[in-house]
């Protein structure tokens, strides 16, 4: 994918236009702005969901300090319970501490049956069992597994094939912690294609990288070209400006979405007929390149007039 710089392509600028529709809602499986939100600071609540991220997560775990979660869960519960200003139900999920620390327990009871609770963000997994225990608790809500130790990485195909996960988030921060790597993304290559590995395995939704923590513009764009890379389609952020670039870096572009257009042009005039053993592969990257771009309101400025190959994942073997 190429590396967006800090000037957003024109399918972009297009969609920002003032005569541009609203912007669609992401679902979680298609969610590429992952929004970690300090639920010890309150304040930040309101900014964070008028933010460009696809799905905002309030979190009572690594960013509380023991003496405040309490009051951070708290405060968490009284804002998915409330309206926003337009009378609409506020809507997001939680991170919440890990299963056998002393406020997992507390953070599922308090959680139990808020309204406006979409899912949780489980930290520290390491096995199929954390996810189960945590559902048992909550049911019907959704889970993203959030592994972060080596332990965790070489359960993954367990956890990914757990009834109740969701989805897959890679936390890169306790991982090299855990592990002692580095942060480039040749040494963390081996555990991410295992995150994208396992998810695909288990049919799940592509995993949720971790946070580029401090990085803007240029260098965001190019941590979340890694993600890309690496076909995770999620990335966790830590500030509200990092959300529109990692939206941008993991929607398809605008080189993408061309080439996708006039295969299926072509094709169609053609006759619509599998016509050799790359048309199949071509033909399904392209209505899935669509696809996403029609969920993330994005589309060829109109005029644009620029041919590209085909991508290098669907040539037949």
């Amino acid at each position: 994918m190429t590396i967006i710089t800090e000037t957003a392509h024109p399918a972009t600028q297009a969609m920002a236009a003032p005569s541009a529709p609203a912007a669609p809602i992401i679902g979680p499986e298609l969610a590429r702005s992952w929004l970690l939100v300090n639920a010890g600071q309150p304040e930040r609540f309101a900014p964070a969901a008028a933010s460009a991220a696809d799905v905002v997560v309030y979190d009572i775990e690594d960013s509380v300090a023991p003496a405040g979660k309490a009051a951070a869960r708290k405060a968490v519960v009284d804002w998915l319970s409330g309206l926003d200003e337009n009378g609409h139900r506020r809507r997001g999920w939680v991170r919440v501490n890990g299963f056998g620390t002393p406020w997992w327990a507390e953070d599922l009871a308090a959680l139990a049956g808020v309204p406006g609770l979409d899912g949780v963000m489980l930290a520290m997994v390491e096995s199929p069992e954390h996810v189960t225990r945590t559902a048992e608790a909550l049911q019907d809500v959704r889970i993203v597994a959030l592994v972060e130790t080596a332990r965790g990485v070489q359960a993954l195909p367990a956890i990914a094939g757990a009834r109740s996960t969701y989805r897959l988030g890679f936390g890169v921060g306790d991982f090299r912690r855990d592990t002692g790597f580095g942060d480039s993304p040749l040494t963390l290559a081996y555990t991410r294609s295992q995150f994208t590995i396992a998810s695909r395995a288990a049919n799940l939704p592509g995993p949720i990288d971790g946070p580029s923590v401090g990085a803007l513009g240029a260098k965001l764009a190019e941590a979340a070209a890694v993600t890309a890379e690496f076909g995770m389609t999620g990335k966790l952020c830590l500030m509200p400006e990092q959300t529109a670039t990692v939206n941008e870096g993991l929607s398809p572009s605008l080189q993408e979405m061309t080439w996708a257009s006039e295969f299926l042009t072509e094709f169609e005039s053609a006759g619509g007929e599998i016509r050799n053993g790359s048309d199949l592969p071509r033909l399904a990257r392209a209505n899935k390149i669509l696809g996403l771009a029609s969920a993330f309101g994005l589309s060829v400025p109109q005029g644009y007039d620029v041919h590209f190959e085909a991508p290098t994942d669907t040539y037949h073997c």
